[in-house]
């Protein structure tokens, strides 16, 4: 019960810090694109303070990358919280690829910024949010691959086991015994061979008691 309680606190706070990530995205939105919202009256005199406040005590909103890099941060780390799911076929080839196209749109998307255009500026929200999508996908894939690796093996077995005879060695007076060995994430048929059971080979026993009494 504590361990699922244990679990249940960490989604908690993993599901929290991603919330606090999407909520710096849209403020970062709110802010660098204020006049796009304000032309549709999609504006609140609070949040305007709100923000302001953070911009003169924390400087958050001086370039458009400090509240990027923070709110993917926080991605990152809510990522690693992320349960694998079973019969999902993630390859690193995916991953990379969402890497790629997130990094872009979220990141490279800033002289739509300059441009005095609405479409520019609504292009400018669209592909930092797809961005962000695509990192999100990026990390959870990452962090249930990983954690799938890990949970393969989790009793090394694969690092202890080693190869073992397989060829059947016999002659007139050898012992042959069957064998199966757990060996490169397969098991595979093997020999104990005693080509020689004469060599190095002792009786040990005890009399019976009539015997002894005849001894």
């Amino acid at each position: 019960m504590q361990g699922e309680d244990d679990l249940r606190g960490l989604a908690k706070i993993m599901a929290f810090m991603r919330a606090v990530s999407i909520i710096i995205v849209l403020m970062h939105l709110y802010w660098f694109c204020y006049g796009f919202f304000i032309h549709r009256g999609w504006t609140l005199e609070i949040i305007n303070k709100i923000l302001g406040n953070f911009n003169r005590t924390a400087g958050l909103f001086e370039h458009t990358l400090y509240t990027k890099v923070f709110a993917l941060v926080l991605l990152a780390l809510s990522c690693l919280g992320t349960k694998g799911v079973k019969d999902e076929k993630i390859t690193w080839g995916k991953i990379y690829v969402a890497l790629g196209i997130g990094f872009v749109l979220f990141f490279l998307n800033f002289p739509l910024l300059k441009l005095p255009l609405n479409t520019a500026t609504f292009l400018y929200i669209l592909t930092t949010g797809l961005g962000y999508i695509a990192l999100m996908v990026a990390g959870v894939w990452m962090s249930r691959l990983l954690r799938s690796n890990l949970m393969d093996d989790v009793f090394n077995n694969e690092n202890e086991s080693f190869q073992q005879e397989t060829k059947l060695m016999q002659n007139d007076y050898s012992v042959n015994l069957p064998t199966k060995f757990y060996y490169k994430n397969k098991w595979n048929d093997g020999w104990i061979n005693i080509v020689n059971p004469f060599r190095a080979t002792i009786v040990l026993g005890t009399l019976a008691p009539e015997n002894r009494m005849q001894s």
